[in-house]
């Protein structure tokens, strides 16, 4: 059965995208702890991070730091946060998220009352902060 990211992935769920590319995706999070706590996702499902080729997580985290920056520019962020729990679901996923303290890593945290038009308005920034960095190429419409 396909996780819930793979369903997002593949257009079956919505979802709001930041990046994409052929090996991995970054879309918001419908909980977030932070405006612009976004999820860095492989394509290709994999439950454990410590499963995956050398190769692949190389680049799933590439694509965190290089959104990470973006976040960072967009929320005037003091500091990033990474984090792969890999609790929640079970499809490698690296939250990366403005850190403004220590609570912020603990998920639990989560906002659960953001409505879809701040979802929307933080995703734009986030696709905004990319296109300047010269990544435009990875952002969809």
């Amino acid at each position: 059965m396909s996780s819930v990211f793979t369903k997002i992935i593949n257009g079956e769920l919505p979802g709001r995208f930041v990046w994409q590319d052929g090996q991995a995706v970054a879309f918001l999070t419908i909980e977030p702890v932070t405006p612009g706590h976004l999820l860095v996702v492989p394509r290709k499902e994999v439950d454990h991070w410590e499963q995956m080729d050398t190769a692949s997580f190389t680049h799933l985290t590439d694509v965190a730091q290089k959104v990470g920056r973006a976040v960072k520019e967009a929320f005037d962020a003091p500091r990033m946060g990474l984090l792969i729990a890999g609790l929640e679901v079970p499809h490698v996923h690296i939250h990366v998220f403005p850190a403004l303290s220590m609570e912020t890593f603990d998920l639990t945290n989560a906002r659960k009352d953001i409505t879809p038009a701040e979802l929307d308005a933080d995703a734009e920034k986030i696709r905004d902060a990319l296109r300047a960095t010269g990544y435009s190429e990875y952002v969809n419409d």
